[in-house]
């Protein structure tokens, strides 16, 4: 199923669900189907889960979910949204108060033939973030990692002219870093990080959002400063208090050219025949200012070139002793030559673990390593005419 034919389908049982059609809304699944949730538990079979939502619209007259985001991978699909009714009977076992209440919902849909074959709801009703933050073992926590790690991208890219791969530590069971490699129509790959200023689940929760975000304004193709600014609006739209984020979005060509923005995130290192350059050009930390500008730049690379980018918790990592890895020894990882990008991944994570002698990290890590491929005399004629024009001398 393509993503055009899982959104349709994600907005097609919003409808029925809105519309409190069981009829039309069982039609969308399976019927070996499983559903998980934390009031109805572990479900089996369309008939069981058809009962579940009876139950459900008989326990809320008035039931009806907003669809804010819907992030699609392959055969998975994660929808986030909000759920708004009266408790008039009681919700999570608790007595009713007759209040309207309101809760986020992360519903996630694996499908199989064009049809839901599991289907798994998270609620985030109030105090359960609380409950989360405080436990994090209980099985809310690790329902809550497994929607994280669905949500995460491929940990590779391969194409015709560029290499991408990526990895993500959290330092609990769920993060607020990301990272995404996108195939751009204009046949350009888009490469983003963002971190989360905050730990745990609020910070998760935020992530998914501007992730979504990006998911959706990406493909527009307004280049990485344009894309930095539309993100930001509706994140400072949302008015989330301390939650802010960094995120740095590149944008590599076929012929070399690479084009970015860096809107507060560690700046990334650009590793060449020529040394190492960092990517600073941009603007502030996104949800702060809803009119802020950022401000791009560009250049051509050659192959081989290397785009690293990481988050604070890499150069942060502590050891046994409060000793900070550091910078420094970073940019020693990338000096050395190695093979491939998933060779300096591997690297660099090595590095940071025998640092830190297996000390406990108080932030997440997460790395992504993107090089442009060896094209052969074409590719490097290209690049080499880009490059008179280059007049930082990156490119030559």
């Amino acid at each position: 199923m393509s993503r055009e034919e899982a959104i349709a389908l994600v907005r097609q049982v919003g409808d029925a669900t809105s519309r409190r059609d069981l009829r039309r809304l069982m039609d969308f699944y399976a019927d070996e189907a499983v559903a998980v949730s934390p009031v109805f538990g572990t479900v089996r079979g369309k008939a069981a889960i058809s009962d579940s939502w009876e139950r459900l619209f008989s326990t809320f007259a008035d039931f009806a979910v907003e669809v804010s985001n819907v992030l699609v991978d392959g055969d998975r699909v994660a929808v986030l949204g909000t759920v708004n009714s009266t408790d008039r009977l009681g919700w999570f076992g608790l007595p009713a108060t007759g209040e309207r209440i309101t809760y986020r919902l992360v519903l996630l849909l694996t499908l199989a033939g064009g049809k839901i074959v599991h289907d798994e709801r998270i609620y985030d009703s109030t105090g359960v973030m609380e409950r989360l933050e405080k436990a994090r073992l209980d099985k809310e926590l690790q329902t809550a990692a497994d929607v994280q790690r669905a949500l995460r991208p491929r940990a590779a890219h391969a194409g015709s002219f560029c290499e991408s791969v990526g990895d993500s530590v959290p330092c609990r069971a769920i993060g607020g870093d990301f990272f995404e490699f996108v195939e751009l129509p204009s046949g350009d790959v888009g490469v983003a990080m963002g971190d989360v200023m905050g730990k745990g689940p609020p910070a998760a929760l935020v992530a998914a959002m501007v992730q979504g975000m990006f998911s959706v304004e990406a493909p527009a193709g307004r280049g990485p400063a344009a894309t930095l600014a539309r993100i930001n609006r509706q994140l400072a739209a949302r008015h989330l208090g301390s939650r802010f984020a960094t995120l740095v979005y590149a944008v590599l060509s076929p012929d070399g050219r690479l084009a970015y923005s860096n809107a507060g995130h560690n700046p990334p290192a650009l590793v060449t025949s020529n040394g190492t350059r960092r990517l600073t050009v941009g603007g502030p930390i996104l949800g702060a200012f809803a009119d802020a500008a950022f401000q791009e730049d560009t250049f051509h690379l050659r192959d081989r070139d290397t785009l690293v980018m990481f988050t604070d918790g890499v150069t942060e990592a502590r050891n046994a002793r409060d000793e900070e890895f550091g910078e420094d020894r970073l940019m020693a990882c990338l000096v050395a030559d190695v093979q491939s990008p998933a060779a300096l991944l591997k690297r660099i994570f090595a590095a940071v673990r025998d640092f830190s002698e297996q000390a406990d990290q108080s932030d997440d890590m997460t790395v992504t390593v993107t090089r442009l491929v060896d094209r052969g005399p074409k590719g490097a004629d290209l690049a080499a005419r880009h490059g008179a024009n280059d007049e930082e001398g990156l490119g030559a």
